[in-house]
């Protein structure tokens, strides 16, 4: 029994010097921009599946916001439209990035100004990962490369 413990805290140790934890998703570089309160403002980040099957973004929280929504932007013929998405699949191993003219999620009537160098918290919702709390940067563009994992 002993051994098997040595052999858990040892696999477990090597797992997190690496910084991946088999079936984590991770986000990476949450940024928007400064807003006035009661303004729509769009986050972006990176996320990541790390795990081998494959998952669903379900929906975003915020108590920042009288709602939050999961958007696409596309541009055809010099218009751009903008759709809300139900939900977004996450391939396994997959990366996504969530950025301006693209992906993003919407803060709808923001309760307070965003001001440049200000963190505001986002909750993502999975169909099968647990919820991740995201902390979102308000910046002019987006972050420079962070590793950090929340």
């Amino acid at each position: 029994m002993k051994h098997i413990s040595i052999i858990f805290l040892t696999a477990s140790f090597l797992l997190s010097a690496c910084g991946v934890v088999p079936g984590k998703i991770e986000v990476h570089n949450a940024w928007a921009r400064p807003s006035a309160q009661g303004e729509n403002a769009a986050i972006y980040f990176t996320i990541h599946n790390h795990s081998s099957g494959a998952d669903e973004l379900i929906g975003a929280s915020s108590d920042m916001a009288d709602n939050v929504e999961i958007h696409e932007s596309k541009s055809e013929n010099d218009i751009v439209q903008m759709t809300m998405l139900t939900s977004l699949p996450l391939g396994a191993d997959e990366e996504i990035i969530f950025a301006p003219g693209g992906l993003h999620i919407m803060l709808v009537n923001i309760n307070q100004e965003f001001k440049l160098g200000e963190h505001i918290g986002l909750i993502l919702h999975f169909k099968n990962h647990e919820d991740l709390v995201v902390d979102v940067h308000i910046e002019d563009a987006v972050p420079e490369e962070d590793h950090s994992h929340p």
